[in-house]
């Protein structure tokens, strides 16, 4: 007899997962509406969530205060609320990223940078991309499918829910962009090895496992080191991908930066402290678009203090 704890998931149309079809239903009926509505939908839909979401509005507030001690509490306060708006918006880009045809993706998106990919690709070399977790991040991949020639494998955390698990992945995979989940880097390798272009963030808190201590906005944060072990496993060249929502009803920017140079070194503390430099010099210009209601600080340094 299979006991509870190893019994089968229910099949996704199980009436547990009901709500969730019918959530992801509205969402795609939304993404007809004309960009600016979807926008005010997308503010409404953050500013519910800033009060209904006390816990991730703590953790925000606490990553402003470590990130950004110089800044006044107003400050602090008003990017929080910024933030939770942008993540409202990002809901309704998700179901954009997910079901919108490309060619209304290209109208809305500019991309700057292409040349530093396309130099490394014509020379033979695979591709990183260094991202991290802006609250565009579901669009930029489909966005960059749309308006570039480029292919890539998607790194990812699976989802719990499997209903949107499936869609997640159905949808990604209609734009030819290609899941991996974030724990198989086996598969990663192969797909750098075969000169492909592999796309991750890596500025989330996965504790002790394959990590250092690393400073961000000057704080020790448990950084993960793959990026610098899979280009010196690979040779790949690693390159930052940012992606920005323009002010108004502009649209999008994404942006490839210059490739990483001596990089890998033969120190990988050095290397991710570069990684995570990188990152937060993104996040400073606009940083009411990142994800702050991730704990970041999560684990620390033997006898700090927890944050949260």
């Amino acid at each position: 007899m299979t006991s509870p704890a190893h019994a089968p998931s229910p099949p996704l149309w199980h009436p547990r997962h009901w709500p969730t079809w019918f959530g992801l239903g509205l969402l795609r009926a939304a993404i007809v509406l004309p960009y600016p509505v979807l926008l005010a939908l997308g503010g409404a839909l953050g500013r519910l969530m800033w009060w209904t979401m006390a816990r991730r509005r703590r953790i925000a507030l606490t990553n402003l205060q470590l990130c950004f001690p110089h800044w006044p509490a107003s400050r602090h306060r008003r990017v929080c609320r910024d933030t939770f708006r942008s993540l409202g918006i990002a809901v309704f880009e998700t179901g954009l990223a997910w079901w919108s045809p490309p060619q209304r993706l290209r109208r809305l998106t500019r991309v700057e940078g292409m040349e530093f990919v396309q130099h490394a690709l014509d020379n033979g070399r695979p591709v990183i991309w260094l991202g991290a977790h802006y609250t565009t991040l579901d669009l930029s991949g489909s966005s960059v499918q749309a308006c570039t020639p480029f292919r890539h494998h998607a790194v990812y955390r699976p989802h719990e829910n499997p209903v949107i698990e499936h869609v997640m992945v159905r949808g990604r995979s209609a734009s030819r962009e290609y899941m991996i989940a974030r724990d198989d880097i086996r598969k990663m390798v192969k797909a750098l090895r075969r000169g492909g272009i592999v796309w991750f963030a890596a500025d989330q808190n996965f504790g002790h496992k394959n990590s250092v201590f690393s400073p961000f906005f000057g704080v020790p944060a448990a950084t993960n080191t793959a990026t610098a072990r899979l280009a010196r496993l690979t040779g790949a060249t690693v390159i930052p991908f940012v992606s920005r929502r323009l002010p108004g009803t502009e649209g999008y920017l994404l942006r490839f930066l210059p490739p990483l140079t001596d990089f890998p070194s033969d120190d990988i503390q050095r290397d991710t402290d570069r990684v995570n430099a990188v990152i937060e010099a993104q996040v400073r210009e606009c940083p009411e678009q990142y994800l702050w209601v991730h704990r970041r600080f999560k684990d620390r340094p033997p006898g700090e203090k927890r944050f949260y």
